[in-house]
């Protein structure tokens, strides 16, 4: 993935100002830290990047989107639509803050529909958790609406997309709150961490709060804050702040070249009969992570997949076979395998998750292979992979035409 090609000099500069002074927890200590604050300056490269009025650092993408419906009023008892394809930590989050997942459909832009939401609300429905996948962004104009005519509360889980945007808003500032990731394998790494956004200043000070048991960080004294609300350990280090910052600042670059390779890609693979792919809402948006190509139906997709292993072509995911972004393969989900009963065991759920009928959702991602795009190719490796995909894809049809 793009940040971890670009490890490098910055990195390790924004590494050695913490460990010089040898303050590597994020508050307070002001003396020691000798004016070394990098989770501050990477909530500020966030704010830069996406343009909200508040960003805040955790330690990793899941609290982030935790927190982001916490803060924004979703908990017990509470029914979240999300969709049945993205990172689990999505569905995990609405369960663990005491909420109940009930899944709708999705559609080529490989995120919720406006229909699909529509459909699966219920009296008992209070929020929506829209996922924005594989670097690109859902039908917001179409989802706001159907939020605002039924008063639901939006979060944005944009783990997958930062970077990207819709008719110039960033993902993640359409609703009450939103989150990124900042994992290993996201288009900018800190290692581990994750970053909650929003414009609402109330909501910021309940997830600044909620996300370092309750602690307000008024003044210099840890020990005398204020606790207006209470919350958990939520906290991301200086060292993965660290690393975010020197990560963050490269993504408006690293954002340029994969716009120019998928270009390349998908200019290539368009010559070739039977290759689609995902819906754009807002092509000039895209952080282009990933090139998603769309085949004609689930058989034809497995045997491209597996034209494309027998070639060694590697660097693509077939989600549909996935075992933790897609609902099949879920199986502690369907039969609730806890360590602890949770709020949905306990008031029941409105859904089987055994016996989920999502026929739109099975075809599309059933149809869908991610390729991840890098920076550091050469035009003529982006040639060749353009040409070795069509190339399996063209074996792979004939066997089911």
């Amino acid at each position: 993935m793009p940040g971890t090609e670009l490890f490098g000099n910055e990195e390790r500069k924004e590494i050695n100002d913490v460990l010089e002074t040898g303050m590597l927890f994020r508050y307070n200590h002001d003396q020691q830290r000798n004016g070394i604050w990098k989770a501050r300056d990477f909530e500020a490269e966030v704010r830069k990047i996406t343009g909200a009025k508040y960003a805040h650092a955790v330690s990793n993408g899941s609290a982030a989107i935790a927190i982001a419906m916490a803060a924004s009023g979703l908990g017990a008892g509470d029914e979240v639509i999300v969709p049945p394809f993205t990172f689990i930590a999505s569905v995990e989050a609405v369960l663990f803050i005491g909420a109940i997942p009930v899944f709708a459909e999705i559609d080529e832009t490989l995120c919720l529909s406006a229909e699909g939401i529509k459909k699966a609300i219920t009296p008992k429905t209070k929020g929506i958790c829209l996922v924005h996948m594989c670097g690109t962004m859902a039908d917001m104009d179409g989802i706001m609406a159907v939020a605002k005519e039924h008063n639901l509360i939006l979060v944005e889980d944009a783990g997958q997309a930062f970077g990207a945007s819709y008719k110039g808003t960033s993902v993640g500032l359409f609703g009450k709150a939103g989150s990124f990731s900042f994992d290993f394998f996201k288009i900018a790494t800190a290692g581990e961490g994750g970053v909650f956004i929003t414009n609402d200043e109330e909501i910021y000070k309940l997830a600044d709060a909620y996300s370092d048991h309750g602690h307000n960080h008024v003044g210099n004294n840890r020990g005398m804050e204020q606790h207006p609300v209470l919350g958990f350990n939520y906290r991301i280090s200086e060292l993965h702040a660290a690393v975010g910052v020197a990560q963050t600042r490269k993504v408006p670059h690293i954002r340029e070249v994969n716009r120019k390779y998928k270009k390349m890609l998908t200019d290539i693979l368009s010559q070739t009969e039977g290759i689609s792919f995902s819906e754009l809402t807002d092509p000039a948006g895209d952080s282009a992570t990933f090139l998603n190509i769309l085949m004609p139906d689930t058989e034809i997709a497995k045997q491209t997949v597996d034209e494309l292993n027998k070639a060694g072509i590697g660097g693509f995911n077939y989600w549909y076979l996935n075992m933790y972004h897609f609902i099949n393969q879920w199986d502690h989900l369907k039969n609730m395998k806890t360590a602890s009963p949770l709020t949905a065991q306990v008031l029941g759920m409105p859904q089987d998750y055994n016996n989920l009928h999502l026929p739109k959702s099975q075809e599309v991602v059933g149809r869908l292979i991610s390729f991840v795009i890098r920076c550091t190719w050469t035009e003529e490796e982006v040639k060749s992979l353009a040409n070795n995909i069509a190339a399996c894809a063209k074996k792979a049809m004939p066997v089911h035409a």
